[in-house]
């Protein structure tokens, strides 16, 4: 796994062992960053289920301002402390080693431009977290939540009663990538 593009372009990053994280693909990467490149450059981004930082670290190195990285594993947290060493972005980052819910609950007061939302597919983390998104004012109407899941029709099922806007959906294999925008902001 590495960094695409950026400042960092090229730079490999370290994994997490096992089969508790499944890295975003590159394609997928690639294509999640053509989708909004226009959005990235000064932007706040929010990667609550961070795995091993990878996405959030490709949007600094992609001209992001700031990443806030939250995962609730130990061994996640400290390979995205290894990584965010690895492309020299310190200041430019802030780790939670908490569930999302916490997360959520501690940053509340703040305002992010994107979200990326990846949990353990079999889980109904997506709702939960857009749910308490929108409830916590942490998103604003120019704001993107990005969703990756394999379930898309439960997905879509799950999120249809809330304040959002689907307004990109694309399928890569097994992975779905589905943009939201929040309404009436």
């Amino acid at each position: 796994m590495r960094i695409i593009s950026g400042k960092a372009r090229g730079t490999k990053l370290y994994t997490l062992e096992g089969m508790n994280t499944r890295p975003t693909l590159d394609r997928v990467k690639e294509s999640i960053f053509n989708i909004i490149q226009n959005e990235i450059d000064g932007a706040k981004v929010l990667d609550l289920f961070a795995g091993s930082g990878a996405i959030g670290l490709e949007f600094l190195s992609r001209g992001a301002k700031e990443a806030v990285l939250c995962d609730k594993s130990k061994e996640a947290i400290e390979v995205i402390r290894k990584n965010i060493n690895k492309i020299h972005m310190e200041e430019k980052t802030k780790v939670f080693n908490t569930d999302f819910e916490t997360c959520l609950e501690k940053i509340k007061n703040q305002q992010f431009d994107i979200i990326y939302l990846d949990p353990p597919y079999a889980t109904n983390y997506i709702v939960k977290s857009v749910k308490k998104i929108i409830e916590f004012g942490i998103i604003t109407k120019d704001s993107t939540i990005i969703i990756e899941t394999d379930d898309e029709k439960r997905i879509l099922k799950e999120i249809e009663n809330l304040e959002i806007e689907i307004v990109d959906k694309r399928k890569y294999g097994r992975a779905t990538i589905i943009f939201l925008k929040i309404e009436n902001a």
